[in-house]
C-alpha cells in the first residue's frame, strides 16, 4: 500500500493544469459505481409494487432508515436536504471502504477531498442560518457583545477545519498503519494479520467516521437554522 499520492497524468486547459492522481482515479471509480447503482435502482423502481418484497424491500428499508436518522438529527424541517446528505453519506462510506480493494487509495485519505466536503457544509451552515434567521443569525456573531466577534468567527471557522481534519486524519492514520503492517509482516502471514486489521481500520473506522461527519454536518446546519428542536 502506498502512502504517497501518485500523479499519473497532467491535462492542460489553457494555463490550468489538471492532475490525474490516485485520488482522482478513485473518485471516478466511486462515482461510476454510484451512478450505475442509481440508474439500476431507477430502472428497477418502475416495477415496484405497493407490497414491497426482495430488492424493493431492501431499498425502502435503507431510505426509511436514513430518513429517520436525518429527522432525529436535524429535525423534520431539514428533510429537504436528505438527498444531499444521503449522497454524502454513501460517498464517504464507499470512499472509506475502498481501502479494502488492493491498489486503491481511499479518497478520504486526501485532505483536498475532506476539506472540500467540509467547506460545502460550512456554506450550507451560512445559507441556512441566513435563510431562516436572517439578521438574527448575523447578529449572533456579535453576541453577547461586539468584542466577542473575533472569538465567534474563530469558532465558526473551526467547524470546517475540525470536520475535515477528523475524517482525513483517521483515514490517513489507518492507511499508514496498514502500510507499516504490510511492510513488516512476513509474506506467509500477509493474508492473515492484515485482514483482521482491515476490519478495524477500514470497516469499523470507516463506518464510524462516516457517521460522525454526517451527524456533525446535520447538527451544525440545523443549529444554524435554529430548527433542531422543531
Amino acid at each position: 500500500m502506498e502512502i504517497e499520492i501518485k500523479n499519473h497524468a497532467v491535462i492542460k486547459l489553457g494555463s490550468i493544469e489538471w492532475w490525474i492522481t490516485d485520488t482522482t482515479i478513485s473518485i471516478w471509480i466511486i462515482m461510476g459505481i454510484l451512478i450505475a447503482f442509481a440508474v439500476f435502482v431507477r430502472i428497477k423502481s418502475r416495477s415496484f409494487t405497493e407490497v414491497p418484497k426482495g430488492f424493493q424491500n431492501a431499498i425502502e428499508a435503507i431510505v426509511e432508515l436514513f430518513d429517520n436518522y436525518l429527522r432525529d438529527t436535524a429535525g423534520s424541517k431539514m428533510m429537504f436536504l436528505g438527498y444531499w446528505f444521503f449522497t454524502v453519506f454513501v460517498f464517504i462510506l464507499i470512499s472509506n471502504l475502498s481501502g479494502l480493494i488492493p491498489g486503491m487509495r481511499p479518497p478520504t485519505a486526501d485532505y483536498s477531498v475532506t476539506v472540500g466536503l467540509a467547506l460545502i457544509t460550512f456554506m450550507m451552515i451560512q445559507v441556512m442560518g441566513i435563510r431562516y434567521r436572517k439578521g438574527k443569525y448575523l447578529k449572533s456573531f456579535i453576541e453577547p457583545m461586539f468584542l466577542f466577534l473575533p472569538i465567534n468567527l474563530i469558532g465558526e471557522l473551526a467547524r470546517p477545519i475540525s470536520l475535515s481534519f477528523r475524517l482525513f486524519g483517521n483515514m490517513l492514520a489507518g492507511l499508514i498503519m496498514m502500510s507499516l503492517v504490510y511492510a513488516m509482516v512476513p509474506v506467509f502471514i500477509k493474508f492473515v494479520v492484515p485482514a483482521a486489521l482491515h476490519v478495524y481500520f477500514d470497516v469499523f473506522a470507516g463506518l464510524l467516521q462516516t457517521y460522525i461527519f454526517c451527524t456533525l454536518s446535520m447538527t451544525f446546519v440545523s443549529g444554524a437554522a435554529a430548527l433542531s428542536e422543531e
